[in-house]
C-alpha cells in the first residue's frame, strides 16, 4: 500500500513538484471537503504484458480515482499520476476511469476528470484506444445527465483531448495546461514550422482563441476555487434544481440607472448591468476570454441560480459573429439542460457583416443560439436595453422563440436596422430629389426615430411584454422568475432534433 501511494516513486514526484505541479492526490485532496476523499481501486495492475510491461509495477496504472464531497454534496473525481508511466492511458487505466463515470451516473452527482498525461500507451496498442472510445461514449451518455468538469493539469495530447471537449466545462492553469491534437515535432515534421506547445495549445490560446476552455487561471488553487463555485452556482443532476440561497440585494456601488449610456453608440460593460441584477452582485462568468462580444455566466436572483447571456457594447458593439453565436448557444444548451432559467440582456446592432464572416459560416453558426434557444424550455427571460436590430432581435430570445416574458427599457431601439440606414433606403427618392439633400436626410432619419427607435411599437404587438424603467429590472425579473418555478411545457414527441452542428 506504502509504494502504490508513492506514485511513480521519490525522484518523480520530485520531479513533478519541480514544474509547479501537484500530485494527482494532492489535487484530489485541494478540491475536495477536507477528510471526505475515498480511493477505490488503488491495487488495480497494468493489463498490458508486451514490451516487458508485465515486469514493470505501475501503481493504480496511474490514474487515481475516488468519491469525496464538496460543499457536503457528493461528487466522483479521478486524477491521472503523471508520476506514474507519464498518466498513459493503459486498457486497466481506462476501466478505472469508466468505472468512476458509471458511479456518477448511478448515483446521479457530478464526475470531475483531472487530466496529466502523455497520451495513449503504446506498448498496449489497440487496447489503449478501445480505452478512449469507452471514456468518449460514457461523456456522450452522461452529457445533460450530471454535469461533467474537466481540469487540464498537464498534457492532453492526441485523441485524449476529446474527453476535455465532450464535457460541460474545461478548466485550464497558465503555464501549466497543454491540449493539442498533433504536438510540435508533428507539425516541425509535417509543414517544417517551429512552435512550442504553449503557442500551440497553452491554457491561453484554449480560453482565448479557440474556445476549448471555460476557466482560466493563473494557479493549481485558484483552478481549484474556481471549480467549487462552479458547482456552488449548478445542481448536481439533470433532475434536480441547483441549491437555494438566501438572496441578497445588490451591491450599492451599481447603479443600474447610471451604466448605459442615452447615446446608443456609446460603449459600456454590460457586466456591470448583470452585477446591477445579480444577488450580491456576484457573478461567475463562462469563457471570459473567448468571444468577448458575448457575456455568458452565472448569477442569482432571490437567491436562485439563473444564467445570463448578454451583448457586450464594449466589444464590436455587441454584435453576433461565428464565435459568440457558439459560446452562447451552448451555454444556453447547458441551463437547459440542467434547469436554470435564463436571462437575455439585449443590446445589438445584429450580425456581424463581411465576407470572412460569411465565409467562416455565420449562417451556420448563427442558427445554432437561434436552435438552442427555441429549444429551451427553462423560463427564459429577456430585457431590451437599447439596441435591437435585425436578426439579432430574434437571435436573442425574442417572444418569436418563446420567451416567456420580455421587458424593455424605455431606451430600447426595435427594428430591422439603424435608423441612419433604414432612412438612406426607405426615403432615397426624396432624399436625393430634395433642394438641400443633408438636410433632408436629416429629417427622414429623424422621422424613422420617432415611429422605430422606441419600444412601444413592438409593445403594441405584444412582442414586448412591460415597457419597464431600469430601476425596475430586477423587481420584474424577480417577479417573473418566481411565477415561472414551475413551468412546464411539452415537446412533440421525437427521437431527436437535428441542430445545426
Amino acid at each position: 500500500m506504502q509504494a502504490a501511494l508513492q506514485g511513480g516513486g521519490i525522484t518523480a514526484v520530485e520531479k513533478q513538484k519541480q514544474s509547479g505541479k501537484l500530485t494527482a492526490r494532492e489535487r484530489i485532496v485541494a478540491i475536495l471537503d477536507p477528510r471526505s476523499f475515498h480511493e477505490y481501486d488503488l491495487f488495480v495492475e497494468q493489463a498490458g504484458k508486451d514490451f516487458n510491461m508485465d515486469k514493470k509495477f505501475l501503481p493504480g496504472d496511474g490514474v487515481v480515482t475516488g468519491t469525496g464531497t464538496i460543499g457536503g454534496h457528493p461528487v466522483c473525481i479521478y486524477a491521472q499520476d503523471f508520476t506514474v508511466a507519464g498518466g498513459s492511458l493503459g486498457y486497466a487505466h481506462a476501466k478505472k476511469i469508466t468505472k468512476i463515470m458509471d458511479h456518477a451516473m448511478s448515483l446521479g452527482v457530478p464526475i470531475i476528470g483531472i487530466n496529466d498525461s502523455g497520451g495513449a500507451r503504446i506498448q498496449e496498442g489497440v487496447n489503449a484506444l478501445a480505452g478512449y472510445g469507452e471514456i468518449f461514449f460514457r461523456n456522450t451518455a452522461a452529457s445533460g445527465v450530471i454535469p461533467q468538469i474537466s481540469v487540464i493539469l498537464g498534457p492532453c495530447a492526441g485523441g485524449a483531448v476529446y474527453s476535455p471537449a465532450l464535457t460541460d466545462f474545461v478548466f485550464v492553469v497558465d503555464k501549466i495546461s497543454k491540449m493539442f491534437i498533433t504536438g510540435p515535432e508533428v507539425i516541425k515534421t509535417v509543414l517544417g514550422e517551429e512552435i512550442t506547445q504553449e503557442e500551440l495549445g497553452g491554457a491561453r490560446t484554449h480560453a482565448e482563441i479557440t474556445g476549448n476552455a471555460h476557466f482560466f487561471a493563473n494557479s493549481e488553487e485558484e483552478c481549484f476555487h474556481q471549480i467549487k463555485t462552479l458547482l456552488s452556482f449548478i445542481p448536481w443532476n439533470n433532475r434536480k434544481k441547483a441549491d437555494a440561497f438566501s438572496p441578497k440585494q445588490p451591491l450599492k456601488e451599481y447603479k443600474i440607472a447610471n451604466i448605459v449610456p442615452t447615446d446608443p453608440t456609446s460603449p459600456y460593460d454590460v457586466r456591470d448591468v448583470i452585477r446591477s441584477i445579480a444577488d450580491g452582485s456576484e457573478f461567475l462568468e463562462s469563457q471570459e476570454l473567448f468571444a468577448r462580444n458575448v457575456i455568458t455566466g452565472f448569477g442569482r436572483v432571490d437567491g436562485k441560480t439563473v444564467g445570463f447571456v448578454a451583448n457586450q457594447p464594449l466589444v464590436l458593439a455587441g454584435v453576433l459573429d461565428v464565435d459568440s453565436s457558439d459560446k452562447a448557444a451552448r451555454f444556453v444548451r447547458f441551463c437547459d439542460a440542467f434547469n436554470i432559467p435564463l436571462v437575455t440582456l439585449v443590446d445589438l446592432p445584429g450580425y456581424l457583416p463581411g465576407i470572412d464572416q460569411e465565409h467562416a459560416g455565420v449562417i451556420r453558426h448563427g442558427a445554432k443560439l437561434l436552435y438552442a434557444y427555441s429549444e429551451a424550455t427553462v423560463p427564459k427571460l429577456t430585457v431590451i436595453l437599447r439596441k435591437a436590430y435585425g436578426g439579432g432581435y430574434i437571435a436573442m430570445c425574442s417572444h418569436h422563440l418563446r420567451a416567456d416574458f420580455v421587458f424593455a427599457w424605455p431606451s430600447a431601439e426595435i427594428a430591422v436596422m439603424g435608423s441612419e440606414g433604414a432612412a438612406n433606403i426607405i426615403f432615397r427618392s426624396e432624399i436625393k430629389n430634395a433642394e438641400n439633400p443633408e438636410e433632408m436626410r436629416k429629417q427622414k432619419v429623424e422621422e424613422y426615430k420617432q415611429k422605430f427607435a422606441n419600444p412601444y411599437v413592438a409593445a403594441a404587438y405584444g412582442y414586448v411584454d412591460a415597457v419597464i424603467e431600469p430601476k425596475e429590472t430586477r423587481h420584474f425579473l424577480s417577479h417573473a422568475l418566481s411565477i415561472s418555478d414551475g413551468k412546464t411545457e411539452k415537446s412533440p414527441e421525437r427521437k431527436h432534433g437535428i441542430p445545426p452542428f
